[in-house]
Formats: C-alpha cells, sequence, structure tokens
C-alpha cells in the first residue's frame, strides 16, 4: 500500500532494486538487503534517455504491481543531513520523464527490521509502460539499444552481477543475460 511522503524523511530509506543496486550516487551510512511486497522487477519500461533514445529506446527496470510477488533489492539509510540533497538528486535522476511514480513503501530487512522507504514504480498509464513483453523480444531491445549512461546490455549486465554478489535470485534476469549474450555473439 503506497504512503504518503512524510513530512520530514529522516532517516531516510531508498529502496533500489535495478541500478540502484550497484550504483546509488547517494551518500549512505547502511545498505542491508530487503523485499518490498506487493512488486516484482521487471523490464517495462522504455528508455529514452539513460539506455535508449527516442528513435530507439532500451529497456530498464520498474517495479510493477503484482499481488503475491516480492521484489529482493537493497535498502539504503541516506546519510545523516543528506535527506533533501538526496532527494533532489533521485527526482531529478528517476524522474527525468515522469515513468517512474514516487512512492512510500514498508520494505522488510533481511536483520528483520520494516522501514518506510522511497520507491521508484512504473506508472503503467505512461506511454514508456511496455509491461508483458515476451523474453525473446525483451532481449532484442536491451541488445540494440545504447542511451546516454551507455549501452542497455551493460545495465542488464551489471544488475545481474550485483543480484549474484548479493546473493539474490532473479530467473528472469539470469534468462535475458543469456538471450542477450547469445544476440551478441
Amino acid at each position: 500500500m503506497q504512503r504518503t511522503s512524510p513530512a520530514n524523511p529522516a532517516p531516510l530509506w531508498v529502496f533500489g532494486y535495478g541500478s540502484l543496486m550497484w550504483d546509488p550516487g547517494f551518500p549512505h551510512d547502511d545498505r542491508v538487503v530487503a523485499s518490498l511486497p506487493g512488486y516484482e522487477r521487471s523490464f517495462c519500461m522504455r528508455s529514452i534517455h539513460h539506455r535508449g533514445t527516442v528513435d530507439r529506446p532500451g529497456l530498464v527496470l520498474a517495479l510493477d504491481a503484482v499481488a503475491g510477488e516480492a521484489c529482493e533489492g537493497l535498502a539504503f539509510r541516506v546519510a545523516e543531513g543528506q535527506e533533501a540533497t538526496t532527494l533532489a538528486y533521485l527526482r531529478e535522476r528517476e524522474l527525468v520523464s515522469y515513468a517512474y511514480r514516487e512512492e512510500w513503501h514498508p520494505v522488510d530487512l533481511r536483520d528483520g527490521r520494516r522501514v518506510e522507504a522511497l520507491t521508484y514504480v512504473v506508472d503503467t498509464g505512461h506511454d514508456q509502460y511496455c509491461g508483458h513483453l515476451t523474453l525473446d523480444a525483451q532481449a532484442r531491445i536491451i541488445a540494440g539499444a545504447v542511451g546516454g549512461r551507455g549501452p542497455n546490455p551493460d545495465y542488464l549486465y551489471n544488475t545481474a552481477a550485483h543480484l549474484d554478489e548479493l546473493g539474490l535470485s532473479d530467473p528472469h534476469i539470469a534468462e535475458l543475460v543469456i538471450r542477450v549474450r547469445a544476440l551478441a555473439a
């Protein structure tokens, strides 16, 4: 269930499930494996800035609401005193085309705590939303796209590597890596 933004988000927790896991870009003093109930990590958003262009969109991960699912990722506690700067940074980075919605959700930390965390959830009404693409379609798009932050396959490979480092299983990501590498060969 979405919550409203706290008046004073301190401590500020941020949930990362894609590039925020391996490139948060903000100072943090805690990083814990976490789970967000009711969502799955999905390549369901066309990227026209960071991993693709308007003429050749790439795909990036987003949180897509799915009852009974849970997305595993990382929760970061923003360094004390850096809350406002971090919020501004994340809004510039994540809300570039407003295909994400900024929401607050409870996340379950691996150490047993539950915290309210800032999350970026896909807006399924946005024209960049492309849920339910087949794995083959996703692989073809990812294999051929490049954007302002580099090649789309690098985004996929970095996410897969960091999930592996954390011991988090995501069969969808693992299968996409195989398919994209095959297309690149």
